[in-house]
């Protein structure tokens, strides 16, 4: 299915040269002079080979058709990822090359979408935000305001990102998946 350039989004696939990829990063240029581009970061699915694209922002590219199914994440061991489809409750394992970066935001029980195509999965979307504890912060200052800077953090999933200062150990916050970037102190 062709589509313009320009409404690609990341997690997409699409197809280049014969060849399934997904889109790891997307970008609407749109300089001064001259004609909008749609510049992107496509990670072949058969060789893991990432590819910088750029398109004009009204020039057609293949998008290829995928089937979005439903999928709790149950646990992880040395053959992957293992997940079952909330409809039929198969489990599917995915290798750690298709989940990437994302692999730190898994939790268990976590609903997730996992595109296949043709039967085998190619792409897998976590939930936008994920809820997780500080383990490891610097304690606050007097003087500093909340609008002033952020401070470091550790996760309890280990990745490292920047709170507040009013965030100490041990407060839950929310947190983007795409980026590990702070949103909000979590209700509780």
């Amino acid at each position: 299915m062709k589509v313009i350039a320009s409404s690609l989004r990341k997690g997409n696939i699409v197809e280049i040269d014969g060849k399934l990829g997904v889109i790891i990063t997307t970008e609407n240029i749109h300089p001064g002079k001259g004609t909008p581009v749609t510049q992107m970061d496509v990670k072949r699915i058969a060789d893991g080979v990432k590819l910088s694209l750029r398109f004009k922002t009204t020039e057609q590219v293949e998008r290829a058709f995928v089937e979005d199914h439903k999928h709790q994440f149950m646990y992880q061991d040395g053959e992957g990822f293992h997940f079952m489809n909330m409809e039929s409750y198969d489990q599917v394992a995915l290798p750690a090359d298709i989940i990437g970066d994302q692999a730190a935001y898994l939790q268990p029980e976590m609903e997730v979408t996992i595109s296949l195509h043709e039967g085998r999965p190619v792409a897998i979307e976590l939930p936008p935000r994920a809820t997780l504890e500080v383990v490891e912060t610097e304690p606050a200052i007097k003087s500093q305001t909340a609008a002033s800077s952020y401070k470091p953090a550790v996760l309890s999933n280990g990745v490292r990102t920047m709170v507040p200062p009013f965030v100490t150990t041990g407060t839950k916050i929310v947190v983007q998946t795409a980026d590990g970037s702070y949103i909000e102190r979590a209700k509780e």
